[in-house]
């Protein structure tokens, strides 16, 4: 609101927001002000109509020579209104059951009608529906205007019956003004502050809750209604009469039995007054008996049934008994009526329960157990070239001085601390290492997890080994958003060699020439790395094969049923096989029966491909699912993998491991904590219009998605990331293609207050670059430190100022689209 009391902008578009499919009817002066603007508004069309001109074709002549019609006298002029006051209107099913005052008291209700007075008959008649919505809008500005202007005066704040009265006008007609219920809150507080006698507290809060309940009958769904009862609740003004809340509750489920508005009151009031989850829980069962179509119903079912595992309460101490009872209640209502998809999304959360362990798991590191890092681990033979050692990995970061250590896990986790992850080494590193979520969102959950150590002896005369011992005890600070903690201990153990400084590997400049990914002469193959070690950390196929016994059955007895089910062409049917079949694969992926694991891929990419052509709306969301599959399928053992692998070394230069993904309509990235030890990655000839999951990879040193679908630079915010990316081709993407790019207000940005002022605008802003336009550009730009970047055929590139952006914020770059800048 402004200062001077009128309302802003989105107030009034907010508040003009109407629900109900008939014109509001509005009392007093507004209802007077309203209905004169209106007939004002009539009275000029109508002159305007008698004044019209003659068309542009007719010609004096013409018009001279044709019969001119009689006009038609004018309608005689309206009756005189007369300043009684309006008519009643017959329906009052929205406020017939108000209480009267004697019951209800004095309190903010003072001042408001009873009734809902409706405009003259003879105006209601001849209004279209847009001057109907024009009246409505003029009724809703004008009730906020005499609100706010009574709000402040003089800068004190004024709380009288006739601002609350309009409030309560207001809210009748569109419960969704939020300034409305705010100022009923500050207009409660302050009245009661005045009141000390319990039953005129109580009465103040009963007047309050009609005047909810008024608002929603207008619309059950009205999110500030929601909120404004459970404030009143929750500020514990007065007893809560819960029988009139469930009451109500009642009432309004018995008109929509799938209000989620009602069913989230209800766990409020539930939590609010201490009843047991295992009585809502029988209440949710009553509800789906009397309709399993109750969507409402089977979510709150499964919220419930989480808390009562978590807590293991009495009867609930045997995950597999209860989902055992659980499938069994779903699937007689998918085989009832199997295209109703409330049931289908409750069996989608009782297989993510099956098929994913109870505790987080740590499943991958980088360094690798048994892992030996050097900086080039290079050596001449007899032809003087540079070849790798087959004992060592290649770690460009060392160059800087800094090694990065990843820990991924199954699930989102968080509470990763020095004290619940420690390292121990002989040479000498910043002990207080923070370790942070790399992950786009702040929600501080994150599957992976990473922390620098930068060497500080790193110029040492001769050569030196160090090893680094990185152990996670059982912590209940590491925990999942399930609330579950992290049981399973893990020690794992690499090195790091550090040579002489004056070796010449410390001179190589791996980009004294533009890398050419369509070249093979930019790169020579030097066979397969020798350094990939899938599941290092993985718990033992014995331990997996008790845990999991349990799940695969019951997984093998759903897919056996599902194949069974009549219709064919059903999506849900089709998906759920397929996440049937995922989740036994990704059982299998903890034992050791990869040929069974691979042929339940392959029938899963069989459905994902059917849905895509049965249901085409969804298109999108099946090709994500697919390229996942096709990730897990290619990257799932090493014999698969090695075929898009190689070691990849440039003339005199370090070996970097290679990545070659292309070409096979891949949407989206996955299962990248089997390739944290990729250096060079090549993912161009795809579809991808996201690279979320590449920030795992912090050895990644060149990176390839040209030709692809990316269409901001918000959308490559995971490679900021990323401390070693030196390379980077994004060529012919879709990168400034799009007027109005909705993705670009996606991740952080200045204009969602995530992000500070930085020196990077104000440095764009002295060499006249426009920063309302770059300002993706800059915040990605001012993130990175390439040396090469390749960016030609996006529609970005072809901007003026893009170049400069790109020179301004990146020094250390060298190759732009082939060419030396530096």
């Amino acid at each position: 609101m402004c200062k001077n009391g009128l309302p802003t902008v989105g107030e009034t578009l907010l508040c003009s927001r109407s629900n109900s499919p008939r014109p509001p009817a509005v009392t007093g002066e507004a209802t007077r002000c309203t209905a004169s603007l209106a007939g004002r508004s009539s009275r000029r069309m109508t002159r305007r109509r008698r004044r019209r001109p003659p068309s542009s074709g007719s010609s004096r002549s013409r018009s001279s020579t044709t019969t001119t019609p009689a006009r038609k006298p004018p309608p005689p002029p309206p009756a005189p209104r007369s300043r009684a006051r309006p008519s009643l209107s017959r329906d009052r099913t929205l406020t017939s059951r108000l209480p009267h005052r004697s019951e209800g008291g004095s309190g903010p209700l003072v001042g408001c009608c009873r009734f809902r007075p409706s405009f003259p008959r003879h105006q209601h008649e001849g209004a279209n529906a847009a001057e109907r919505y024009k009246i409505q809008i003029l009724a809703v500005v004008l009730s906020t205007t005499m609100i706010s202007q009574d709000f402040w005066v003089s800068g004190v704040c004024r709380y009288t019956e006739e601002a609350l009265g309009l409030s309560f006008k207001l809210l009748e007609i569109n419960p969704e003004a939020y300034t409305a219920w705010n100022y009923r809150k500050l207009a409660l507080q302050h009245n009661l502050k005045e009141l000390s006698d319990p039953e005129a507290i109580k009465s103040s809060v009963d007047a309050e809750l009609r005047v909810v309940e008024l608002a929603l009958r207008q619309n059950p769904k009205s999110y500030g209604a929601w909120y404004h009862r459970k404030w009143l609740l929750n500020q514990k003004l007065a007893p809560v009469d819960f029988k009139r809340e469930y009451g109500l509750l009642d009432k309004l489920l018995k008109v929509d039995a799938r209000n989620f508005h009602g069913w989230n009151y209800r766990r409020f009031l539930a939590k609010f007054m201490g009843v047991p989850e295992e009585k809502e829980l029988q209440y949710t069962m009553d509800k789906i008996s009397e309709n399993f179509s109750n969507y409402s119903a089977w979510h709150n079912r499964s919220i419930l049934l989480s808390n009562l595992l978590i807590q293991r309460s009495e009867g609930f101490e045997s995950k597999e008994k209860i989902f055992s009872e659980e499938f069994e209640l779903v699937i007689q209502a998918l085989f009832t009526d199997p295209g109703d998809q409330s049931g289908w999304f409750y069996h989608l959360w009782l297989l993510a329960q099956t098929s994913t362990p109870d505790n987080p798991q740590l499943i991958s590191s980088w360094p690798s157990n048994g892992a030996k890092l050097s900086l080039f681990p290079t050596r001449k033979n007899g032809d003087q070239n540079m070849v790798s050692s087959p004992s060592s990995i290649c770690c460009y970061s060392l160059k800087e001085g800094i090694i990065p250590i990843v820990l991924y896990f199954n699930d989102p986790v968080k509470g990763l601390n020095p004290s619940n992850v420690k390292l121990n080494s002989d040479f000498v590193f910043d002990k207080d290492l923070q370790w942070r979520p790399l992950v786009i969102t702040d929600s501080g959950y994150s599957n992976c997890w990473a922390t620098y150590l930068e060497i500080r002896n790193k110029d040492c005369s001769t050569s030196q080994q160090f090893s680094v011992e990185v152990s996670i005890p059982c912590s209940d600070d590491i925990m999942s958003r399930s609330g579950s903690h992290c049981n399973c201990p893990v020690h794992f153990t690499f090195t790091v060699e550090l040579g002489n400084n004056n070796d010449e590997a410390h001179d190589i400049d791996l980009f004294h020439d533009p890398i050419s990914w369509s070249s093979s002469e930019s790169f020579q193959s030097h066979g397969k790395p020798s350094c990939v070690a899938f599941d290092q950390l993985n718990i033992t196929s014995a331990l997996v094969q008790e845990e999991s016994r349990w799940n695969l059955d019951r997984l093998s007895d759903e897919i056996d049923l599902f194949r069974d089910l009549p219709d064919e062409n059903s999506k849900f049917a089709k998906l759920t096989l397929a996440r049937l079949l995922l989740a036994c694969a990704a059982i299998k992926s903890r034992g050791s029966s990869l040929i069974e694991r691979k042929g339940y891929c392959e029938e899963a990419l069989g459905f994902f491909s059917d849905l895509i052509n049965l249901d085409p709306s969804h298109k999108r969301y099946y090709e994500d699912e697919r390229s996942l599959v096709l990730m897990d399928q290619l990257t799932c053992d090493m014999e698969t993998f090695m075929k898009y692998c190689s070691v990849q070394v440039r003339s005199n230069s370090a070996t970097l491991n290679h990545v070659q993904l292309c070409r096979l309509s891949l949407t989206r990235i996955g299962f990248t904590e089997r390739m944290l030890w990729v250096q060079m990655l090549d993912l161009s000839h795809n579809k991808l219009r996201s690279i979320e999951g590449l920030e795992a990879l912090q050895q990644l040193v060149c990176l390839n998605i040209s030709n692809n679908q990316i269409s901001s630079f918000t959308s490559l915010e995971p490679l900021t990331k990323i401390v070693s990316l030196k390379a980077l081709d994004l060529s012919f993407n879709e990168i400034g293609a799009h007027p109005i790019d909705t993705t670009r207000y996606m991740c952080s940005s200045p204009f969602s207050h995530k992000v500070e002022r930085c020196e990077a605008f104000v440095e764009c802003r002295k060499k006249s670059v426009n920063v309302e336009e770059f300002w993706d550009a800059i915040l990605f730009f001012k993130s990175v430190n390439l040396v090469q970047l390749d960016i030609k055929g996006n529609a970005v590139a072809d901007k003026d100022s893009f170049v400069t952006v790109v020179t301004t914020l990146s020094p250390s770059l060298k190759w732009l689209d082939g060419t030396c800048i530096h």
